[in-house]
């Protein structure tokens, strides 16, 4: 008998037809022979929805009543889904993030996960029940408060109960039939990708993958926790993720795994700065201090005759007020003369662990932009990744003309069965 994970997303939990499913799809499982702990997300839109009405009643809503606020759209999902799995024969609990033993930082609205003690957890599973466990919450070790973990942590949720369960595979149900070589969504003739290193799935869930969040891969790859990124409406295979590309397989996986389409950067360029020793230092931790992440950085050749020099990074569109008001801080410190900002920019990127051994990928990458008219004004690169960044709204043109210049089309269209993407 193997301990399984689910993890349902909004999607595959959106109304009162999609729970029953799930809950029969949950029961076959436990039928099957499995022990099953169960992770869920809020219903549908059910946490903007809830944003956006604590924006009409306060325009700065205090962090901690906002965790408090938000984490109610898990616990209506996870009582829902036990009633209905009841009614397929089989006793479910619900529990809260804090009753099921997620102890985080203190960091409201982003924290991250201290320690897992899943006592009541596994006393359920010992007594034949089916935990049901809300995602994307838990409470701090420290101010005893609700704490949230960020969009998408409802995956973490998942895999670090998975982890300290010691759980057989921790299984990440969505309205795709996997992990795609593309947005489905963007480009119809994406191909499911069988199986990806955690590697190669870090790399594209950084550079704007959907399908599983960040850190959930972060954490699966630190406790070798195997996924499986499947689809909540079909049966079909979906896509595994583990510390081997391609395991149990013969035959080499294709060069590339994957291409995507971030619009969610923006870019700042810092002007006439001085071209010395400890001034990038000094930019980068006033950022750091803010708590602002950075991505891409590019810095000019200095000016001869004035020893100056332009330093362009991009970051979330989300810390570009921040970012922009800590440079502004450090203006004087620094001796920068301007800030430039631009939130009209997008990052594609380019994802394969074959990359590592195959010449000539680059060349191809850039032409297929080159035929396409579309124009690069930033370049990062890993062993594994190439990232550009052009206009947003060139984005999904340069996404196609990759996608197909490296012969990753599918002959038929991808389904997408929701449409969320989780």
């Amino acid at each position: 008998m193997t301990l399984i994970v689910q993890k349902f997303g909004g999607s595959s939990v959106s109304d009162a037809a999609s729970i029953k499913r799930v809950a029969r799809r949950i029961a076959e499982t436990r039928r099957q022979g499995h022990e099953v702990v169960v992770v869920v997300s809020a219903m549908g839109d059910t946490t903007d929805d809830l944003v956006d009405l604590a924006q009409q009643v306060s325009p700065q809503p205090p962090g901690r009543e906002m965790d408090m606020l938000l984490t109610a759209g898990e616990r209506i999902s996870m009582a829902l889904l036990a009633m209905a799995i009841h009614d397929n024969g089989f006793e479910a609990r619900s529990y809260t993030g804090s009753q099921a033993g997620l102890l985080t930082d203190s960091t409201h609205g982003q924290a991250r996960i201290i320690n897992v003690t899943p006592g009541r957890i596994q006393q359920a599973l010992d007594e034949g029940a089916v935990p049901i466990v809300a995602g994307f919450q838990g409470v701090s070790y420290e101010s005893k408060d609700i704490t949230t973990l960020g969009r998408g942590g409802s995956d973490t949720t998942a895999v670090a109960l998975a982890a300290a369960l010691d759980a057989g595979v921790c299984e990440i149900y969505t309205d795709v039939d996997g992990v795609f070589t593309a947005d489905p969504r963007v480009v119809g003739r994406a191909s499911k990708v069988p199986s990806l290193s955690y590697e190669e799935m870090l790399e594209l869930a950084a550079v704007g993958a959907k399908v599983l969040h960040l850190r959930c891969v972060e954490y699966a790859r630190r406790y070798e926790i195997p996924l499986h990124v499947r689809s909540t409406f079909s049966a079909s295979e979906g896509t595994w993720v583990s510390s081997e590309r391609n395991p149990g397989g013969h035959m080499e996986q294709p060069i590339i795994s994957g291409v995507t389409a971030d619009l969610n950067d923006a870019k700042i360029t810092i002007i006439a700065v001085p071209d010395e020793p400890g001034v990038a230092a000094s930019i980068f931790q006033a950022l750091a201090d803010a708590g602002v992440n950075i991505d891409m950085i590019v810095q000019n050749v200095s000016e001869a005759d004035t020893r100056r020099t332009d330093v362009t990074f991009t970051c979330p569109k989300g810390d570009l007020g921040r970012a922009m008001q800590a440079l502004l801080d450090a203006q004087e410190r620094i001796a920068f003369a301007s800030l430039a900002s631009d939130e009209d920019v997008a990052k594609l990127s380019l994802v394969g662990a074959g990359m590592r051994s195959n010449p000539g990928v680059s060349a191809t990458f850039f032409r297929a932009l080159a035929d396409s008219g579309v124009n690069v004004e930033m370049i990062s690169t890993s062993e594994i990744r190439i990232s550009v960044v052009t206009r947003t709204e060139r984005a999904e043109d340069a996404l196609r003309a990759v996608h197909t210049a490296f012969g990753l089309d599918a002959d038929g269209e991808a389904v997408v069965y929701a449409g969320t993407g989780r």
